[in-house]
């Protein structure tokens, strides 16, 4: 059973370490668990013992723990111009930190308000997130691949007064918008080459010329904003698509940043103060990279590397050979090019060698099967390939220190867990949302199951709603680590928690009786890729279809796959008596194609002889034009295929309210899917 907070008491410093002498942070008096201003707090749902009774701690006591303990321990490597490895001691990380936070305040930055980051992976981009913080301000991240218009939407909803940006080519985009955000006070770019309105009296600012900005003047207002900060109250902003509609933005307080980062951390096997090392290559703007690489490295006093841009066009791997990594996080299409690259290199092997390799894989798996299995293993064989064969495997990959390889963002094949399991190798698989401030389940080695999630980490509740005969139902959160609210959205946030405090996940499943979570179907329309992104399919359908009039269904597929692709219909008529399509094309199909030089009347005239190229030809000129249309490269469409047919209700496509059944489609379409791909 839960208890709340002790309102207006201050936190205390978290089990197990003394306090520093002044803390930062108290939990303010609330009336509900829920929020959709960022100045309002929030109850927080401590228990009696176990995890979820951890005191409470800000993000910036955090961080004092963290450098009092480990001052000169490496928080930070990157490149510098010349390819070179730089440091950053957590000491110095607060003193940037610090500095950074009094010149946001400097250049106008007021509480509850935000500063968004839209750049690649970078030191500047952690500083900015705790500067952010630490000045009583909220953070939030913008995907690089988002148009200006997409853009502009997370700035205007998140009330953005400064803004952060990498390159010339993302500067470009908040200058196309700017004059349609009065709330924006000031630009900043961390990199070289400037555009020539980057100029400090425009509120265009370089980020080297903050570093050296004299800040003497705010020094008392900072302090202040410290002692005001409020535990329970809003510090970060992560913006999630829905089915239809603007992405909304999830408000996530710092105990859930806090207490989510300590407690994933604790599941983790054999977790080490100030030994770990990660690799940052995730976009910061999604929640799990945000809370591995900032949260739980501050967490547990981690060193993290980062990767440059080209990380997922091939330079990954040469980072991870320098860093070593002791733990990584990717999603799971990271995973699959790793493995389509080792297949590659494999297929050039001789047979000798590809004979001592498939026998050690085969050992390797058995070794990991029969350990899920709870049998004796062939502990020699195993010790065999293992120390002598798959170590050099291991370490060119740069993975020889690795002790937990983890997944997130989207399911993983279960073909690919088996490879990287015989490689010895075995990936974790996480799940979570925005909403749940990152990882609710985790799969892990003494609780290991293909077909799951997980386990549910220390400190959460999880139940099925609704469930039918079999147990199944909508999967429903509870805890610490659940969104305070969307931000300006008093509707959207009460349709996803109810009175009680469960979080809606809109995924159904089901618990075993080990305490497994399944996931079975998906009640909201939403496509999760395989590199994580998550893309509601009516408003990429709805773009193609504005381009195209004469297509009758624009059907989206991509889920867990690598790209996105589309089978189109065109309208045809319908028989009034069976609701069955004809096979006659409706007069304004035949006059769009006529228009093209093709003149058709029936769907089989135009697949007589293949598909006609014409009409191909101009369905991909639609698809171009709605690509351009796009709220970000990952929901541009790659492939079509020209169906033979429209969807209808007596063929079970469609609903009584002529609502798509996804599932039906793609399994009445399964082989012109997997040629896609």
């Amino acid at each position: 059973m839960s208890s709340e907070s002790a309102n207006g008491k201050p936190a205390g410093a978290p089990t197990g370490g003394s306090a520093p002498s002044a803390k930062i942070g108290r939990v303010l008096p609330a009336d509900s668990y829920i929020s959709t201003d960022p100045a309002v707090p929030v109850k927080l749902r401590l228990a009696k013992e176990g995890l979820a009774a951890r005191d409470p701690i800000s993000v910036p006591e955090l961080m004092n723990h963290t450098v009092r303990d480990h001052p000169d321990h490496p928080a930070m490597m990157y490149q510098d111009a010349q390819k070179k490895w730089q440091t950053i001691t957590y000491r110095e990380y607060r003193e940037r930190v610090h500095h950074m936070s009094k010149v946001f305040i400097k250049l106008g930055l007021e509480p509850h308000h935000t500063v968004a980051v839209l750049a690649f992976n970078s030191p500047e981009w952690f500083v900015s997130e705790l500067s952010a913080i630490h000045s009583g301000g909220i953070i939030t991240g913008v995907y690089t691949t988002n148009t200006a218009e997409a853009v502009q939407h997370v700035l205007e909803s998140s009330r953005a007064q400064i803004v952060v940006v990498d390159d010339a080519k993302q500067m470009e985009k908040i200058y196309s918008i700017r004059q349609n955000l009065p709330n924006l006070k000031t630009v900043i770019q961390t990199r070289a080459p400037y555009a020539p309105y980057v100029q400090r009296q425009d509120g265009y600012y370089r980020w080297s010329e903050l570093e050296e900005m004299d800040v003497g003047d705010v020094e008392e207002e900072f302090n202040n904003r410290l002692a005001n900060i409020a535990i329970n109250q809003c510090c970060c902003l992560v913006y999630t698509s829905g089915t239809v509609g603007n992405p909304k933005g999830v408000m996530l307080s710092h105990d859930s940043l806090t207490w989510d980062s300590y407690t994933i951390g604790k599941r983790l096997h054999q977790i080490r103060h100030a030994e770990e090392v990660l690799v940052s290559f995730l976009p910061l703007s999604h929640v799990a990279a945000q809370m591995v690489d900032i949260f739980l490295t501050l967490q547990f006093a981690c060193t993290v590397y980062f990767a440059d841009k080209d990380a997922m066009k091939g330079t990954l791997l040469s980072t991870l050979q320098e860093a070593k990594p002791t733990r990584m996080l990717g999603v799971p299409r990271v995973y699959e090019k790793i493995q389509e690259k080792m297949l590659a290199v494999g297929a050039q092997s001789s047979s000798a060698r590809k004979l001592i390799a498939g026998w050690a894989k085969s050992v390797a798996l058995q070794h990991h099967l029969d350990t899920m299995e709870g049998k004796p293993t062939n502990t020699w064989q195993y010790r065999l390939v293992r120390n002598y064969l798959l170590s050099k495997v291991k370490d060119a990959l740069g993975l020889t220190r690795c002790v937990t390889l983890a997944t997130a963002a989207a399911p993983m094949d279960r073909e690919t867990k088996k490879y990287f399991m015989s490689l010895d190798l075995p990936i974790n698989e996480a799940f979570g949302l925005s909403e749940t401030s990152g990882a609710h389940s985790l799969t892990a080695p003494d609780s290991y199951n293909f077909d799951t999630i997980g386990k549910q980490l220390g400190g959460r509740e999880t139940k099925i709603d609704q469930q039918d005969e079999r147990g199944h139902g909508e999967i429903c959160m509870r805890g610490r680590h659940v969104l305070m609210g969307y931000i300006g959205e008093e509707g959207k946030t009460h349709d996803a928690i109810d009175e009680d405090g469960w979080f809606h996940s809109g995924d159904v499943g089901y618990i075993d009786e080990a305490g497994f979570i399944y996931i079975t179907g998906r009640i909201k329309e939403l496509i999760i890729t395989a590199g994580g992104e998550n893309i509601p399919p009516v408003n990429v359908e709805n773009l193609v279809k504005n381009e195209l009039p004469y297509v009758s269904n624009a059907f989206l597929v991509g889920d867990k796959r690598k790209f996105l692709t589309m089978l189109i219909t065109l309208k045809t008529h319908m028989d009034l008596d069976t609701g069955e399509p004809k096979d006659e094309l409706t007069p304004e199909t035949i006059a769009a194609l006529k228009e093209l030089g093709a003149e058709y009347s029936t769907l089989s005239e135009i697949h007589a002889a293949g598909p006609c190229p014409k009409v191909l030809k101009a369905i991909q000129a639609g698809i171009d034009r709605a690509n351009l249309k796009a709220a970000s490269n990952a929901q541009k469409i790659q492939k079509f295929a020209l169906l033979k047919k429209d969807f209808s209700v007596p063929g079970g496509e469609l609903g009584p309210t002529l609502k798509i059944k996804r599932n039906v489609v793609v399994e009445a379409n399964k082989d012109i899917i997997e040629k896609f791909y």
